[in-house]
């Protein structure tokens, strides 16, 4: 299965409908900021527009979209995975949009404790699973995906717990535009493909074989 991951469209799709004019998914997976501030119906259009290239379209809200994002998620084509899991053949998927805390007051935050309940009862509906992909918007606390220019990490110290936790195979985040890169945390690999807007993806390639449970993770530049 080829999967393409993005995060941080903030309203720009066309890296991303000019990468699947030129090569075929299986899966595609929006890890937030649909839309800069909205409008949420801008947000489902290009929800449409994406799910128009015959593969399902997972995605989740992010911190600078309308705190009403997820209802137009679910009134798109796209399926919405916030707080919520499904298996895709041996693959557990489950998301939580948002973020934790920030000084900005955007306007889809989480108390630290909201983010801890609500994302472990998701992750736990797909505990058995062979692989599972965590998909969330914030990074998790104190890795190279959730590091400030200034050296400050900013991510969810929840998030990072239930990784502990839980060891998911990949966690896929976002919402960190610098800190594009990997990271480790115990077995899981984390994920932070950088803003879609500025072309960049992570395409994760996993295994077709029974019990192979062989997941490559890559970041991908989507234009030159």
């Amino acid at each position: 299965m080829k999967i393409l991951a993005v995060s941080d469209l903030h309203g720009d799709i066309k890296p991303i409908i000019t990468y699947l004019k030129d090569n075929k998914v299986d899966l595609i997976i929006i890890a937030g900021d649909i839309t800069h501030f909205g409008p949420p119906e801008l947000g489902e259009d290009m929800l449409n527009e994406i799910s128009s290239f015959d593969a399902p379209v997972l995605a989740i809200p992010g911190n600078c979209d309308p705190g009403s994002m997820h209802i137009n998620i679910d009134q798109s084509q796209a399926i919405n995975i916030h707080a919520r899991n499904l298996v895709i053949k041996n693959i557990g998927i489950c998301g939580f949009g948002g973020s934790n805390p920030t000084p900005f007051d955007t306007p889809l935050e989480f108390e630290e404790i909201q983010i801890y309940d609500e994302a472990k009862r998701a992750i736990e509906g797909i505990k058995e699973q062979e692989i599972t992909l965590f998909i969330t918007h914030a990074p998790p606390y104190d890795t190279k995906t959730d590091l400030l220019p200034s050296g400050v990490h900013v991510g969810s110290k929840s998030l990072r717990k239930i990784i502990e936790e839980m060891q998911p195979t990949v966690n896929i985040c976002g919402h960190i535009h610098e800190a594009i890169g990997t990271d480790k945390i115990g077995n899981t690999t984390i994920v932070n493909p950088g803003q879609v807007s500025h072309g960049h993806a992570c395409l994760i390639q996993i295994s077709d074989a029974q019990g192979a449970g062989e997941v490559e993770t890559e970041i991908i530049k989507l234009q030159s």
